[in-house]
């Protein structure tokens, strides 16, 4: 019989890496330290340099070069990858910091943030169990602790941190079905949860009705309360349809309020619904993934009143607090709620450890330290600076929102409790299914130039460009400019043969591509 050697020395062989730099470990420090070095002077050119929020090429531009690289070939070395990653990715980004950026929820992103990204990128710690994370863990707890005592929650309150808002809500809401559902097994539970509903405004996240899906419940579970003239739930409303689905035999799993709606940034009256939760007993979520940045502001803390009532909350850091995306965490009134989540693997949680095993309280397992990022971002600012920030943003709409009424173009839509600007263009004498129809005609002229780039929504049944100001650097002349871009593309469509339907590319030759070099009057 034939050695097996040296077929097993070559299959060893075959396992070392070509590129001996191409670990980071002790022995790569050094090339790891010029290798990060490089990346950000390119990255730090690249910002001093930027006067748009995108470079304008077309999809058809950007999926050819993505297509163009062969992903089987030959590696080509670390300096070569990361050189055609910067080409072709940070050419191409999206600017949140630039202040023609108004589109949706991004903000820039704090130095000392970015800085906690790198370190945490590098040492790469999962937060799941206690052996994997030591003061990780610790770190994380006492944010959630921090931020649960901004909210106004008791000692007993514990949380997490997740990917996003939707992960929060979902997480929150399965807490809320499990309460429901407890005590009940086999096809007693099924049918209970078919009578599960979930009492939610028509301004609220679409992740409600999504979570809904992904636990199973009916299609019909979530019952949309309608909302007010501001836009804010109805509590009237409210107390009308947590009476007619108990009515019906069916039962309200959860009641979610919104502080922070995604279109208007409106925040509900959070008070008066949580009276009624409180009368009825029902699970009370506040979605704050957008407003949770007024849990540290001076001058807007009071529209918050009632949130500490709540019994689980929602919060977006990288939202409104300025941090790199991912950044979210659930927080909840009793840390009790989050042992609906805990599941046992012998070799992960052993019982026998009296750590503080965070899966156990998670959907995930294995996690970034992201808190880290908020950690240095409190440290370095603290609760009033960012609070400064946050309140910044939020009297620019004011500002916005003053110089809109009576504008002779621009129709205002609303108003805002936060940082957003609702407005289409709607001269006199225009009709308004003209106005209607320019809506995605100059968001999509406006995106293609890449000179600035502005959200499309729909508010009452009719179309509406929104602007979402979270850059605290953004000036009002940065946001006239904005709108001054906004009447020139929207005569320039004027100023064509015809007005395109929504799903229609807009002709370039017939309605005008705005360019970096075009003159704007």
């Amino acid at each position: 019989m034939p050695s097996l050697l040296p077929s097993a020395i070559d299959a060893a062989a075959s396992r070392v890496p070509h590129d001996p730099t191409a670990l980071l470990r002790g022995a790569t420090a050094e090339h790891y330290a010029r290798t990060v070095h490089a990346v950000v002077d390119d990255v730090a050119a690249r910002l001093a340099a930027v006067t748009q929020p995108f470079s304008g090429a077309s999809r058809g531009e950007l999926e050819a070069l993505v297509d163009a690289v062969d992903l089987d070939a030959p590696g080509a070395g670390t300096r070569v990858a990361l050189e055609e990653a910067a080409d072709l990715y940070a050419t191409h980004a999206i600017w949140f910091h630039d202040p023609a950026y108004v589109a949706h929820l991004n903000c820039p992103v704090t130095v000392p943030a970015v800085g906690a990204e790198a370190m945490l990128a590098a040492i790469n710690t999962s937060v799941d169990t206690y052996d994997q994370s030591t003061v990780a863990t610790l770190m994380e707890q006492r944010l959630i602790e921090w931020t649960a005592g901004r909210i106004g929650f008791p000692e007993t309150a514990d949380g997490v941190f997740t990917s996003g808002g939707t992960q929060s809500n979902f997480q929150a809401l399965f807490l809320a079905r499990q309460r429901a559902l407890a005590g009940l097994s086999g096809m007693d539970r099924v049918l209970a949860q078919a009578h599960l509903r979930i009492l939610a405004s028509d301004a609220s996240h679409f992740s409600v009705a999504k979570s809904a899906l992904l636990l199973g419940l009916p299609e019909d579970a979530v019952f949309t309360v309608s909302t007010d003239l501001t836009g804010r739930l109805d509590p009237e409303a409210l107390a009308a349809a947590l009476v007619d689905v108990e009515r019906t035999g069916d039962r309200v799993m959860a009641v979610v309020a919104t502080a922070g709606t995604t279109d208007r940034g409106r925040i509900d009256p959070l008070a008066p619904i949580a009276d009624l939760c409180d009368a009825t007993g029902t699970w009370l979520h506040v979605d704050a993934a957008y407003g949770c940045g007024l849990l540290v502001s001076n001058a807007r803390r009071h529209l918050l009143d009632g949130i500490e009532r709540a019994r689980s909350v929602t919060v977006d850091y990288h939202k409104a607090f300025f941090q790199p995306v991912s950044s979210s965490a659930l927080v909840v009134r009793d840390r009790a709620d989050l042992g609906a989540v805990a599941w046992h693997a012998d070799y992960l949680n052993p019982l026998e450890n009296a750590e503080p095993n965070q899966v156990d309280k998670s959907l995930q397992t294995t996690r970034r330290f992201d808190a880290l990022k908020l950690w240095t971002t409190l440290r370095a600012l603290g609760a009033d600076g960012i609070g400064a920030l946050v309140d910044a943003v939020c009297d620019l709409a004011d500002e916005v929102h003053a110089e809109l009424v009576g504008d002779p173009d621009l129709e205002l839509i609303g108003q805002t409790d936060l940082s957003t600007v609702l407005f289409r263009f709607a001269p006199q004498g225009l009709a308004p299914e003209h106005a209607d129809a320019l809506v995605p005609q100059v968001r999509r002229v406006l995106f293609d130039s890449g000179r600035t780039l502005v959200a499309k929504t729909v508010i009452d049944g009719r179309p509406c460009l929104k602007l979402t100001l979270l850059n605290p650097d953004t000036t009002r002349d940065d946001v006239r400019a904005v709108l001054d871009l906004v009447r020139s593309a929207a005569r320039g469509l004027l100023a064509g043969e015809e007005l395109l339907d929504d799903d229609t590319p807009p002709c370039r030759t017939v309605h005008p591509r705005l360019t970096r070099s075009a003159e704007i009057s």
